[in-house]
């Protein structure tokens, strides 16, 4: 019998109404089909307890089955309305903030007790740290062009022109944004249809997905909270670009905005991937500035629309002064060493210890040059010295630059997503930390590495939670570790 028929509750590509019951790190819901055959579970991203879920089924084993959200068909009864558009970047947007945190703390400590084997792991927990803002907390939104739309009535997907975001569970399918989604800027998604209106009377298409063709693709938007300026990327394929008046376009924006806009980009995107910013695609200034300026803890640093930056500034500023806390939290065992940052980035972090510890030496480290040549160049803003950035492996740092050999006591670890390769990490114990300060978005490697950590000598001495996301289900961590 082939193995897909072997399950008695479902079938891959099925669509079923599905009650959520539980809720699992990641904002997965947990849903149960019972039936002659016992109990099976469904995970379901994105839900909440109490929800009626439409789910089709993505992948089904023999112990359970993971679905992907098409419509919730009832609220919970936890949910309020709200006087946003929903969107499907906001799934948790109608759950009160303080049922949002419950969840997202409960189910993050299970995941350190069951991945890292931390049993104590309430024992560590120090702060549950919120966003400042708990709406209109971004500073940065992509807004996608599309040739097919969703009829809400008709609850059918129609040809249409759209502006706004993918139809949730979708990848074909536009959905107008007509109004503030409580996320980005309310002026700016307010006017967003207006700005739809402008574009398709020019006559020229949207893109169309399943055909891969067209003109309109994205329309970015990037946001300084310092200055309350817009910066906009509008990104179009190179056919049709001669009937497209960019300069009109940029005036329209200026009608609008009046002196909030920073500039205007222009990205020839002319790939049939579905991404924002073309690899072999061009990019020109139209009007204005290509950048705007952000403060974080009193220091300046330009964004570009290719640059990396936190998306809730607000919020970040809380994120790092905690893992100052912990990076500074035996001061006198940290002055007169070396702080590493690895992963350092555009080297946020570091630039900030350097600005709170007098006696101390900051080093950061990447792999990427460009992000270490942006790291210098905001340092040299800023006035900080004392502040070493390297490009380099982390594994041959110390070979490189002998003259940090047993000089380092704290490393500040903040990866991307995937978290630390384990033999990256081998090479991180290596470097024999007293001290390390793990920053993660992604607490579910992170446990995975603390288990690693743990193996080789080290332990949790504190870890605290910052929702630097409000209505989604991601949740970042900062957990400090130390030699035993």
């Amino acid at each position: 019998m082939p193995r897909r028929e072997r399950n008695k509750f479902v079938k891959r590509g099925q669509i079923i109404d599905l009650l959520i019951e539980d809720y699992a790190f990641g904002g997965k819901g947990i849903g149960r089909i019972r039936n002659e055959h016992g109990e099976f579970v469904v995970f379901v991203p994105n839900t909440l307890p109490g929800q009626l879920v439409k789910t089709q089924i993505k992948k089904s084993s023999k112990k359970y089955a993971e679905g992907k959200l098409f419509d919730v068909l009832k609220p919970s009864e936890d949910e309020i309305d709200m006087p946003y558009q929903s969107i499907p970047g906001a799934p948790y947007i109608n759950l009160p903030i303080e049922k949002q945190h419950k969840y997202k703390k409960q189910s993050t400590l299970e995941l350190f007790k069951r991945i890292g084997k931390v049993a104590d792991i309430e024992d560590k927990f120090d702060e549950f740290v919120t966003s400042p803002n708990t709406f209109h907390y971004r500073n940065k939104m992509e807004y996608g062009f599309s040739a097919i739309g969703y009829n809400h009535e008709l609850k059918t997907d129609v040809d249409e022109f759209t502006l706004g975001f993918k139809k949730r569970g979708t990848w074909w399918c536009g959905d107008d944004l007509k109004k503030d989604s409580g996320l980005f800027d309310a002026e700016l998604e307010n006017q967003l249809k207006d700005i739809k209106e402008y574009c398709e009377k020019t006559g020229l298409a949207p893109w169309h997905a399943p055909k891969r063709e067209g003109f309109f693709r994205y329309f970015v938007v990037r946001k300084s909270f310092k200055t309350n300026q817009l910066l906009f990327n509008l990104v179009t394929t190179s056919y049709d670009l001669p009937k497209f008046d960019l300069d009109k376009f940029a005036n329209y924006l200026v009608e609008l905005f009046g002196d909030r806009v920073a500039g205007l980009l222009h990205t020839i995107n002319d790939e049939t991937g579905d991404r924002t910013i073309a690899t072999t695609g061009e990019i020109s200034l139209v009007y204005g500035d290509d950048k705007i300026v952000e403060e974080l803890l009193d220091l300046n640093f330009e964004i570009s629309m290719k640059s990396f930056f936190q998306t809730n500034p607000k919020c970040a500023e809380k994120l790092y002064s905690k893992v100052v806390d912990y990076a500074l939290e035996n001061k006198e065992a940290v002055d007169n060493t070396v702080v590493l940052d690895l992963f350092c980035g555009t080297g946020t972090i570091g630039q900030i210890i350097a600005n709170k510890a007098d006696n101390t030496k900051i080093v950061g480290v990447d792999i990427v040059a460009a992000a270490i040549e942006d790291a210098k160049e905001n340092a040299k803003r800023n006035n900080i010295e004392g502040l070493k950035f390297y490009a380099a492996d982390v594994g041959k740092f110390l070979t490189e630059h002998p003259e940090y050999t047993n000089k380092i006591r704290t490393i500040i670890l903040d990866p991307a997503r995937a978290g630390i390769a384990p033999k990256t990490l081998k090479k991180i114990i290596n470097l024999k930390a007293e001290r390390l300060v793990y920053v993660s978005c992604n607490p579910a490697t992170q446990a995975r590495d603390t288990e690693q950590l743990m193996e080789a000598g080290y332990t949790i001495k504190k870890i605290s939670l910052v929702d630097q996301f409000p209505h989604t289900a991601h949740i970042e961590t900062v957990v400090l570790f130390e030699k035993n």
